[in-house]
């Protein structure tokens, strides 16, 4: 039976509150936040970027000064040459898992989703010493490799140990969005192209891949830009010369005074916004709609007996390759040596307790710092969605874009513009605002800010404001209603933005390695960072590492069953 498209109805008009002296005071408490904590720092490192040292007159001779200096163009095409090579070996890894789960008939494609999710709940620097331990020089595989065949493979050598890393690592970004757009297509394009004569290997790349591209180029966006921002992988691996590291190595070795440090992070900066920016141009002018939405998706068809056998073998392999680096991390967690060796001489627990004996106040720190995070997050998350969605006030839309800008903004970037910002603002005992616990909680909660907002956005559009205006009918006040009304519908979305707010900032390093004076301020992620970069330390770093993956691990999981229980509830009130 052919499916017949019908004309769309017009979107009703959403109704919005009449504003009131309250809100104006809510959006002008919002606006000054963001303004202190994400823009004047942001503005600080473009202002001093662009400033002769000393007299503070307008000048370009420091980009001059950045064109001219070798070290600092080969990091900028390093990072630039990571990032895409990152991009295209993700790609491999995301391509066949999404569409074998997809396109065909695969028993056990919930699960290979789930496990290729997996690699998003490590620290990527984490990752890259897992690695290391397997396809290092002397890892695993090179050992085996030259004991067998007498040759070695520089899997981790150099650039290409950031490339293998950080594409295992992301790939995820690329496998989620693709397999959400893959299941959009409407089943009734692949027939129509078949019913041409188009089949195979022709008919993916003809007609069902353009289709997927926006979901595909939204993800490959996104892990170009989290590559070339990272700031940790790279110098775990003793690779500097690229722009993150070169950015902070400027910054702690030079000083906050040194400019060049400015000039690198306003590149950063534009190259994260021009990739974004380029992956909207690339699909600017097209039309990806189908006639029905999803349509059922994609034909699925059965895989032959030799294509079975060759689907599931090359799953197994990404999987296994993908999953390496938790197999890795778990095993030196309880290594008593492991060097020179496919796999650990022996094993104890003792990592384990010296990290909850020496190390216990990194844990206790991070989950103090992620709890206040996430609860600055949701409280803004919750302010500006009301605002923006139920209200009439002037430049609204401006605290969503300024709240999401934070997106575009490297880790090393914010922590530079903190140091810069608030290092010469001091409390009355002499203490630098920039060296308080508090000013990492902050850099903390505006990096994951974009995500709790569009938890709460979302929780928002689903309730009528037809009950808020019953509410204030009956007479209750904009506040009581906001508080006895909208709060309680909003909870599974509330809940979901300060899970996913929390679980990315138990282990974010990039802002909170410039910020952390003190060891005792110290989070969990710059512990594990310190552990990492001495081989003596690295089976407690690992044990570490362990219980911030359990950590990320067991804030997903509770924010998807949040999600969940969030879209049943809407459904059966609807």
């Amino acid at each position: 039976m052919t499916a017949v498209a019908l004309p769309a109805l017009p979107a009703p008009r959403r109704r919005r509150l009449p504003t009131t002296p309250g809100q104006l005071a809510l959006a002008a408490a919002i606006a000054v936040f963001l303004l202190a904590f994400l823009v004047l720092p942001v503005a600080t490192v473009v202002y001093v970027a662009f400033t002769e040292k000393g007299t503070g007159a307008f000048t370009l001779v420091n980009f001059l000064d950045f064109a001219r200096t070798d070290l600092f163009v080969r990091s900028f095409w390093n990072s630039v040459y990571v990032s895409g090579m990152s991009v295209v070996w993700a790609s491999v890894l995301a391509l066949p898992l999404a569409t074998l789960t997809t396109r065909f008939e695969f028993r056990g494609a919930a699960v290979v989703q789930t496990l290729g999710f997996l690699p998003l709940i490590m620290p990527p620097f984490v990752g890259a010493v897992a690695m290391q331990l397997f396809f290092g020089r002397n890892g695993s595989v090179n050992l085996l490799l030259d004991d067998w065949f007498g040759f070695k493979i520089p899997f981790m050598e150099g650039l290409n140990g950031v490339i293998f890393v950080q594409s295992v690592h992301y790939f995820p970004f690329i496998l989620i969005n693709l397999v959400a757009a893959l299941r959009n297509i409407d089943s009734a394009m692949e027939e129509a192209a078949q019913n041409l004569g188009s089949s195979g290997f022709r008919l993916f790349r003809r007609i069902v891949f353009p289709l997927a591209m926006p979901g595909y180029l939204a993800g490959a966006s996104l892990v170009f830009v989290k590559v070339f921002d990272d700031l940790a992988t790279p110098l775990l691996l003793n690779v500097k010369d690229m722009l993150a590291p070169q950015a902070y190595l400027r910054v702690t070795s030079i000083g906050i005074a040194d400019p060049m440090g400015y000039v690198i992070s306003v590149v950063l900066i534009v190259a994260s916004v021009f990739a974004m920016w380029l992956s909207a141009l690339a699909l600017r002018g097209r039309d990806y709609a189908t006639t029905q939405r999803g349509g059922g998706g994609l034909a699925r068809r059965k895989l032959k007996g030799w294509e079975k056998i060759a689907a599931y073998g090359a799953v197994g392999l990404i999987l296994a390759l993908v999953l390496a680096p938790h197999l890795g991390l778990l095993l030196l967690s309880f290594a008593t040596i492991w060097s020179f060796s496919p796999l650990p001489d022996a094993y104890t627990i003792a990592h384990y307790s010296r990290v909850f004996g020496e190390s216990s106040l990194y844990i206790k720190n991070t989950l103090i710092y992620a709890t206040l995070a996430g609860l600055i997050d949701v409280v803004l998350g919750v302010a500006i969605a009301y605002l923006v969605l139920r209200t009439k006030l002037v430049g609204r839309q401006w605290l969503d874009w300024a709240a999401t800008a934070a997106l575009a903004i490297p880790g090393v970037v914010l922590g530079i513009g903190y140091l810069r910002a608030f290092y010469g603002v001091t409390l009355p005992d002499g203490t630098p605002l920039a060296a308080l616990w508090i000013t990492v909680v902050l850099a903390l909660a505006i990096r994951r800010l974009p995500y709790a907002l569009r938890a709460c956005m979302a929780a928002m559009q689903q309730i009528s404001v037809s009950l808020e205006e019953a509410a204030e009918n009956l007479g209750a006040t904009k506040a009581r209603t906001v508080r006895r009304i909208v709060v309680p519908l909003m909870t599974g979305g509330i809940l979901a933005g300060f899970v996913t707010s929390f679980a990315t900032a138990a282990v974010e390093l990039s802002a909170t390695l410039m910020l952390v004076q003190s060891n005792s301020d110290a989070p969990l992620a710059y512990g594990l960072y310190v552990f990492m970069q001495s081989p003596a330390g690295r089976g407690a770093g690992a044990a570490l590492g362990v219980i911030a993956v359990l950590i990320v691990a067991a804030s997903t999981l509770l924010s998807n069953m949040l999600a969940e229980r969030n879209s049943a509830n809407q459904g059966r009130k609807t």
